[in-house]
């Protein structure tokens, strides 16, 4: 549309564009919170990649979370083309929180995805942070905060090649060492013994099983915001997860994250 128009009759249309999509912004805001003792400032932008609007705007107001709606997505559509909200969890230097349209009762549960019984200092790095979102989220809304944690099984492989090795025996030391290594993680930052859960699995079916059986409003995980290649074929835990859950999302970046997207 745009090409056969002038210089003014572009900037016309675009500034018409922001114009309305202000209006219509501001009358949502009045109508809908005017009585919130809240103070809500407005702002289109006008950006051919909404993700690194956004991210902008979050350095250069430093801002300290991003909520941001979120929608089913096609499996195969998100590796060839990366959704708005996975660039903005991969590459957003703050907490995002993906809201679905799921009601938050009070007393309501809250889910915290950690990862026990490893030694690397950036994924203890991770759970302590993951937890103290999630605890704070809870006393905001007068929730309960579990852990879930999940360890992957006996590799087929080994099962094959070596006919004398224990897969049981193998599978039920994993599990202690994890649930020992639970045990103190939630003590430290005193959670109900209760509401540690430790389980066999992928990630992804673990903590979405659980989140399903303690119908939880909010599921916290980890994202090592992973790029490139290896972000289209793996993706990370946090992405195979969010599409399985009805239920609000809030991804944590590691200590010392420093977002790929510059002015």
């Amino acid at each position: 549309m745009t090409t056969m128009l002038s210089m003014d009759e572009r900037e016309n249309m675009r500034q018409a564009v922001i114009d309305d999509r202000t209006d219509w912004l501001v009358n949502l805001v009045s109508e809908k919170f005017s009585h919130h003792k809240v103070s809500i400032d407005v702002k289109i932008v006008w950006h051919n990649r909404p993700y690194e609007s956004i991210i902008y705007e979050v350095i250069d107001k430093g801002y300290d979370l991003i909520v941001k709606g979120t929608q089913q997505h096609d499996s195969l559509k998100s590796v060839i083309f990366t959704p708005t909200d996975w660039h903005i969890m991969r590459k957003a230097p703050v907490p995002v929180l993906l809201v679905k349209e799921h009601d938050w009762p009070c007393g309501g549960q809250i889910l915290a995805a950690i990862n026990v019984g490893v030694d690397d200092d950036n994924h203890i790095s991770l759970n302590e942070e993951i937890t103290k979102q999630a605890l704070h989220f809870a006393k905001l809304l007068s929730s309960n905060v579990h852990l879930v944690n999940s360890f992957p099984g006996t590799p087929a492989n080994i099962v094959i090649e070596i006919p004398e090795f224990d897969p049981t025996t193998y599978d039920e030391s994993a599990k202690l060492h994890h649930e020992q290594c639970m045990q103190v993680h939630s003590e430290k930052h005193h959670i109900n013994k209760q509401h540690c859960h430790v389980a066999i699995g992928l990630p992804e079916d673990v903590i979405t099983q659980y989140a399903e059986q303690l119908d939880a409003e909010l599921v916290v995980l980890g994202t090592i915001g992973r790029q490139g290649i290896s972000a289209a074929l793996l993706g990370n835990t946090a992405e195979h997860v969010i599409d399985k859950l009805n239920c609000d999302v809030l991804t944590i970046k590691p200590y010392g994250f420093v977002s790929p997207v510059k002015w």
